[in-house]
């Protein structure tokens, strides 16, 4: 699969007419269907609307026979702060220049806020924490209930649609973890 644009000619009234979708992640083409992916881990909530029409309008021109869209399922998108604390802490993030050292460079706005944190008595883990999933996974981002929401209300219908949620339950450490085990298991 690969990114594409697709293109679709059409006449209307003896009028030549061209329209071209937005690229799309990946599609596949093969002879039992073609299907169109996307992938929306952390745009704005509005992606998920661009994604669907498209699907909705490509489907109609006969271009696709499914659209997919991949995002953080309601979980991992409840579970984000912890997770990014717990990473943190496994990482013994104690100050700024630890986050710089890993490569990321906090704004001096999100300086001054996990700064309040820590003023208002929350480590600097956990004041980071906080400040970094508001700033880069917050509620106006793409996630499972941005996109349920979406298809409730019959946005991209009547594209036959395959929606994946990412659950918390993927997201692994240092854990043993064997490719294909069952992490339920013990």
């Amino acid at each position: 699969m690969a990114k594409a644009s697709l293109h679709h000619r059409k006449t209307i009234n003896g009028k030549p007419r061209e329209s071209i979708s937005h690229e799309v992640d990946h599609v596949r083409t093969d002879a039992k269907g073609d299907l169109a992916l996307e992938i929306e881990w952390n745009n704005k909530d509005p992606f998920f609307d661009r994604d669907l029409e498209n699907f909705k309008r490509l489907h109609a021109e006969g271009a696709i026979s499914v659209g997919v869209i991949v995002t953080r399922g309601a979980s991992l998108q409840n579970d984000m702060v912890a997770l990014v604390r717990r990473f943190a802490e496994q990482m013994q993030f104690a100050t700024n220049d630890d986050l710089i050292a890993l490569g990321l460079n906090p704004t001096p706005r999100q300086k001054r806020d996990v700064e309040r944190r820590m003023r208002s008595g929350a480590a600097f883990a956990e004041a980071w924490s906080i400040s970094f999933v508001q700033d880069k996974y917050g509620a106006a981002t793409t996630h499972w209930r941005k996109l349920e929401d979406r298809v409730q209300r019959g946005v991209g219908n009547p594209c036959p649609l395959l929606l994946v949620g990412l659950p918390a339950s993927i997201v692994t450490f240092d854990e043993d973890f064997e490719a294909g085990a069952d992490p339920t298991e013990d």
